[in-house]
């Protein structure tokens, strides 16, 4: 009965090993969801075909901070997790003119594609291109407008709660509900924001990639009936349709915000 016993010990043993070595070998790299904009495009020479390994740098002209990454065998490059700002983009390679692009913008959690064309020449003649907002977004199907920093800080606000601000969006609605402690505890304190024709307890609330709903899985609310913090948010996007699955946790609309961040 002890050898019995002994035996299904160690048996379970080498499943438990054998499980966490499987794990290890096909384990891989895991990105946090959070709140940056993303950067893709491809690099092509003047007959329209990818360049490959060509080097991307992408400066923010507020920070200094530079992101360097390298297009594949068909000259695409991806750049995720950027912080919201302004940026400088610089492409070279070999037997091709540097090309400079500057003045461009980049909001929270957007995904925006940036194509370049290189002229033949030396890496040390450069072409500045000053980027300018595109009528069309190619890169996402998402419905989604941004509240800036400028509209945080001009506008004023009754509590300084700064998800109010979402309803200056399109299909964006506050919902007006009964008085009395008793039945707002049972909702949440926060302000209901109806999305898109949504319940206001379908929205995601996000703040640097964390999710922020309360109790309810309404909107986030002291016992005052404000989120405070309209001071430190940079910005934040009211995205109210056809966003992708990194998203999660909503059928209605995701607000999702940034906290400002230092600058040089």
């Amino acid at each position: 009965m002890l050898f019995a016993n002994f035996k299904a010990i160690a048996w379970g043993l080498f499943v438990v090993v054998l499980m966490l070595g499987m794990t290890g070998l096909f384990s891989g790299p895991i990105y946090a969801q959070v709140a940056g904009a993303t950067l893709n495009g491809t690099v092509s020479d003047v007959s329209g075909a990818g360049v490959p390994n060509a080097s991307v740098s992408i400066k923010n002209t507020a920070t200094g901070v530079e992101r360097n990454v390298t297009t594949d065998s068909d000259g695409f490059y991806s750049a995720p997790n950027l912080l919201p700002g302004t940026y400088e983009v610089t492409i070279s390679a070999t037997g091709f003119s540097t090309a400079v692009q500057t003045g461009l913008t980049l909001t929270v959690g957007a995904v925006q594609a940036l194509n370049i064309p290189l002229k033949i020449g030396h890496t040390t003649e450069k072409v500045e291109v000053v980027a300018i907002a595109p009528d069309v977004q190619l890169a996402s199907s998402a419905l989604s407008a941004e509240v800036d920093s400028t509209t945080e800080r001009e506008l004023p606000l009754n509590g300084r709660d700064w998800t109010q601000l979402a309803t200056l969006q399109p299909g964006v609605t506050g919902v007006r509900v009964e008085a009395g402690a008793s039945n707002r505890g049972n909702r949440g304190y926060g302000t209901l924001l109806s999305i898109s024709g949504h319940q206001p307890f379908e929205n995601n609330y996000r703040l640097n990639g964390v999710s922020i709903n309360d109790y309810s899985n309404g909107s986030p609310g002291s016992s005052l009936g404000v989120n405070l913090g309209v001071d430190a948010v940079q910005e934040f996007s009211v995205l109210t349709s056809n966003y992708t699955a990194e998203y999660g946790r909503a059928s209605g609309g995701v607000i999702n915000g940034i906290t400002k961040s230092g600058t040089n």
